[in-house]
Formats: structure tokens, C-alpha cells, sequence
């Protein structure tokens, strides 16, 4: 399916790249590594990725200005996105032909060609092997961008989805000269609003005698520490260091009083529970929607039922 996805790349001569809204390393990685490849072997197309930029991660990349005419005639690729609801930007529709590239479980195949693999660690890796399968060279900063995606959803190589695969292409992209030291500082880094947070976290998790564990971050909590949603993404990975914990959820409560759920978990699969719950994901890692705090209790009652 490569050459296909290849093929259209060949063809088109203006190239829009969509990712899922409130985007991680992983997302940004994926769409601009791939803006990046084809740019660079097919220097005479316009290719543009779209998107809201996210303030705390602009030090990845940044999106494009893209108007409603430049969908006449283009090819719309799609990485990192499991389903539609998710893709940001709405106007992904409005292209002439349409490809999704994707590492989440295909629960919705959309796209005029559909490439999803489920045992890539990240859709940064789907798109190195792409190019190395295709022939096609990556610049430095694409190299940049897909190594920054893959350490990201790997948790820099820690979780279960890392293969030998994974570990060979990562190889791979170090050849090129990033400055790979300053990346991993500033990936390994967080204001010091995310500390006290992170110590707000710990100080108040609920753990359950089964391994499940939760906490509930309200919109006071936000405003108190001064974070926002897409900032409590960095303390997503802490209640995992407690060696008793064996999966766990944050509540984050939104403007609109609903939550937003990310759920973790060390072996027992979970995307089961994100899907009951207005959401889905991986196997070890989801996110899920709740509309009160009953429901709130629901999921943590389901986390715990996973151990009994």
C-alpha cells in the first residue's frame, strides 16, 4: 500500500496534512515529518499542513496558513487520527482524494486508501518506513520531527509498543544531525507550575487496594496551579512511578463542566473502557469523555473491575 500512498503523492501537485486536534509530539511529528519528506523530494509541490497551533509544544513546529481554495484538487492525507470525530480541521473532506495514515485501532477505516498498523509504536514510525520502503530521503529536520514523534508515544522507548522495529528506525534517524541533546532536555523538562502540579497529583490520588488508581483535576485545581488542559498532558505518565499502581485515570474537568479522561495502564487493557465512554485509543493508552461525576465513578469502578 505504500507505493499507492506514493503514487497519489506523485500525482497531486498540492498536498494538504491533517493530524487529530489537541496534538501531541507524535501528531506534529507524523504530519510536518511528512510535509517535510515530500518537500523535500518533490521540491516543485505545495504542500501545506493545517491545524491549531499548541502553544506548548510550538517549539516542535508550526501549522500553515490554509485557505478553502487550496482543497480544489488536492490530495488530503491524515496521519495520527483514529477516527473523524477527531481530525483537526473540518475541511479534510473537502480535498479530491483522501489517505489516512495511522497507528491507533481502525475502528474507523475512512479515507479513499487506509493504511493503519496497530504494531507500529507511533505514526512517526509508519512514516519513516514509508520513505525508507518507497525510496524517498529524509532532510534533517524531517529526521527531527518523525525522532521527536516516536520518542514521544513510546514514553522514550519505555512502553510496550517499542520493537526491535521501532528501536532500528529510531537508529536510523540519529544518523542525521539534529541536536539531539537539546531535544531530550527540552522533552524531559516542564515548568515549574507543572512540578506543583504534578505534587498536587500525588497528593491526591485515590489508590484502590486492586492497583486502580484516579484523580480528579477541577477547573479551581487549573486556575490554581495556572495549567491548561493541553498542559496536564505532562503529569498524564506520574501516578505510573508508584510501583502499586497498575492503571489509573485523570479527570480533568473542562470549561463546559464535562471531563476529559486519560486512562493508563501498565499491562491490562483499557481502550475498552475508553470506548464505552465517548472515547478510544490503545490498548494501555485512551482517552474517554465523562459527562458527570457519576459517570466519573463509573469508569474508576470498571479500572478496578479489570483487577478483581
Amino acid at each position: 500500500m505504500f507505493r499507492e500512498i506514493l503514487a497519489k503523492i506523485e500525482y497531486y501537485h498540492t498536498i494538504i496534512i491533517h493530524r487529530h486536534m489537541k496534538p501531541d509530539p507524535d501528531a506534529l511529528g507524523s504530519q510536518v515529518g511528512l510535509k517535510k519528506i515530500i518537500t523535500h523530494n518533490f521540491p516543485d509541490k505545495r504542500v501545506l499542513v493545517t491545524g491549531h497551533n499548541e502553544p506548548t509544544l510550538d517549539w516542535i513546529t508550526h501549522m500553515d496558513e490554509v485557505t478553502d481554495s487550496d482543497y480544489q484538487d488536492a490530495l488530503v492525507i491524515v496521519t495520527d487520527t483514529a477516527n473523524t470525530p477527531r481530525i483537526d480541521d473540518k475541511r479534510y473532506a473537502s480535498g479530491a482524494f483522501l489517505i489516512k495514515i495511522d497507528h491507533h485501532p481502525n475502528d474507523d477505516s475512512y479515507g479513499d486508501i487506509c493504511y493503519v498498523d496497530t504494531t507500529a509504536s507511533s505514526t512517526s514510525e509508519i512514516i519513516c518506513d514509508f520513505a525508507q520502503t518507497v525510496g524517498l530521503s529524509l532532510s534533517d529536520e524531517a529526521a527531527r520531527l518523525l525522532y521527536i514523534g516516536i520518542i514521544g508515544d513510546t514514553g522514550r522507548f519505555l512502553y510496550p509498543a517499542t520493537s526491535s522495529k521501532t528501536l532500528a528506525i529510531a537508529s536510523y534517524l540519529r544518523q542525521f544531525p539534529f541536536d539531539f541533546s537539546a531535544l531530550s532536555r527540552q522533552m524531559d523538562s516542564f515548568p515549574l507550575k507543572i512540578a506543583k502540579l504534578q505534587g498536587y497529583v500525588f497528593e491526591h490520588l485515590e489508590i484502590d487496594p486492586t492497583g486502580a488508581a484516579c484523580v480528579l483535576l477541577t477547573q479551581e485545581i487549573l486556575k490554581k496551579f495556572d495549567v491548561t488542559d493541553a498542559e496536564t498532558a505532562a503529569i498524564v505518565g506520574s501516578p505510573g512511578k508508584i510501583d502499586s499502581i497498575k492503571a489509573w485515570a485523570i479527570f480533568v474537568e473542562q470549561a463546559d463542566k464535562h471531563y476529559r479522561v486519560r486512562l493508563r495502564s501498565k499491562d491490562k487493557v483499557i481502550n475498552a473502557i475508553a470506548k464505552r465512554h465517548d472515547g478510544g485509543g490503545h490498548p494501555l493508552a485512551s482517552g474517554a469523555n465523562s459527562y458527570s461525576a457519576a459517570e466519573n465513578a463509573q469508569i474508576f469502578q470498571e479500572l478496578k473491575e479489570l483487577f478483581l
